[in-house]
């Protein structure tokens, strides 16, 4: 009876639509996220590399310890403190961020300029007019 109950809690939770609108909003924020993060890695960090000298910035670098073969013949890989990749991901998220406070920003103002139309009021016409004093005539006779 218990397991019944928490299934069609379940189902009443998923089905609700504000978690099916979040889940949609989850996604296109997810396929959003790629398509600025290829205009920041493929677009926007190139001529800045350029800019730079030519460096590719997910490829810099400070290595800690160097690729090594010790005296058994075993190697062992580099130590490398990539700040490039840090900086390639924190340009993402600025301009990820931007694009959303832009986003909202234009939302606002749309809906300030929505609540800023007065509602036009109609006038009844003379026939409302008389059909509404009849009305009240006639509920004051009975």
């Amino acid at each position: 009876m218990k397991r019944i109950q928490f299934i069609q809690e379940f189902k009443d939770f998923a089905v609700k639509g504000n978690v099916i609108d979040m889940a949609v909003g989850i996604i296109i924020g997810g396929a959003f996220g790629k398509i600025v993060s290829s205009f920041v890695a493929d677009v926007v960090m190139p001529p800045l590399g350029l800019l730079i000298g030519g460096v590719s910035f997910t490829a810099l670098n400070i290595t800690l310890k160097k690729a090594a073969v010790d005296a058994n013949g075993v190697s062992h890989e580099a130590v490398t403190l990539n700040y490039g990749n840090f900086l390639q991901v924190t340009s993402d998220f600025l301009i990820i961020a931007f694009a959303i406070f832009f986003f909202i920003r234009m939302l606002n103002k749309l809906k300030k300029k929505k609540e800023e139309i007065p509602a036009t009021v109609v006038e009844p016409t003379r026939e409302e007019v008389l059909l509404t004093e009849i009305r009240d005539i006639l509920k004051t006779k009975n």
